[in-house]
């Protein structure tokens, strides 16, 4: 497979959305599957778009995964502070896992990170169940941030989000 990475195209926003909904929906990550609150986020990757660089993996035509980049703190940011780059709603097709494109996404943000003058690191907030991801991470060279584990739904008691920061 010949992965390409490269920011989202106004035409692949509707399907990337779908694909990262379908891949969140697969894994059971969704607590309430089809009714859950977080699902109109995740497909609204026109509201992501423009607040942030969304990157897609493709192969040839065919898409197989996408992350959104965020910059610094902002709208589309959930942890970053000044001087960090944020990776939100990675994503990989089911049937192209296990291929790289995951790990392509990730580098690629690494390295628009890297080229930000002042950015000292990467953060991103994952699901407990997420183990693919995080071997993705630490792979990586990610580590755990413990002390910056939080729950987007203060109400549920069982929704702490892992947090990982990569020191630039």
């Amino acid at each position: 497979m010949d992965i390409t990475i490269r920011p989202a195209t106004p035409g692949e926003h509707a399907p990337l959305g779908e694909l990262t909904v379908q891949a969140y929906l697969r894994d059971g990550l969704l607590d309430y599957g089809e009714g859950d609150e977080y699902l109109p986020v995740l497909k609204d990757v026109v509201s992501r778009a423009v607040a942030a660089d969304v990157l897609v993996a493709v192969d040839g035509e065919r898409l197989l995964g996408g992350v959104t980049f965020v910059a610094g703190p902002g709208p589309v940011a959930d942890i970053a502070r000044p001087g960090e780059a944020e990776i939100r709603a990675l994503a990989v097709a089911h049937e192209a896992r296990g291929r790289g494109a995951g790990e392509a996404l990730v580098r690629a943000c690494i390295d628009r990170a890297r080229a930000i003058e002042g950015c000292t690191a990467v953060v991103l907030s994952s699901q407990r169940s997420m183990h693919s991801a995080h071997r993705i991470y630490e792979r990586l060279g990610f580590v755990r941030t413990p002390e910056r584990d939080w729950n987007p739904v203060p109400h549920l008691d069982d929704l702490t989000l892992l947090t990982y920061q990569l020191t630039l």
